[in-house]
């Protein structure tokens, strides 16, 4: 069995947003000349999500509207985690709502997905660099 790994740097100029990360994910494949196994995707930030769904600008608004009700980032005060002079305590929730990683069946070099599944970054405490890895172990 084979592995390789790679790390891509994100940066999102905002405080939260989705950014489809599978062509970055493809060419990590194609680099890895692995054909069949598994490919592991993970930020790797408590405040930054991984996950699977629709390349859609509406849904993308839905997710961000329901994550906001679900976890408002404001008032800051509500939150006990804010008390410690950070001011994301929503972040981690919307995290862990959304998830912390995925993995992707790999067959003959190619991500395994169904109709429309792209890979996406997911960002909830933005406005500086954060890493995500790439995992690949197979044949």
């Amino acid at each position: 069995m084979k592995s390789y790994r790679k790390e891509i740097i994100m940066y999102l100029p905002t405080r939260r947003g989705f950014v489809n990360i599978t062509p970055q994910v493809e060419q990590a494949v194609r680099e890895s000349g692995i054909q069949e196994g598994l490919v592991l995707v993970n930020p790797m930030h408590i405040t930054a999500s991984a996950f699977i769904n629709d390349d859609e600008k509406g849904l993308h608004h839905d997710y961000e509207v329901w994550l906001e009700r679900i976890a408002p980032h404001a008032p800051t005060s509500q939150y006990e985690h804010n008390r410690t002079g950070e001011d994301n305590a929503d972040a981690h929730i919307k995290r862990q709502i959304m998830g912390r990683e995925v993995v992707v069946a790999l067959t003959a070099g190619k991500l395994d997905f169904g109709t429309w599944e792209q890979i996406f970054y997911g960002e909830f405490d933005g406005k500086r660099r954060k890493r995500v890895l790439i995992k690949i172990i197979g044949e």
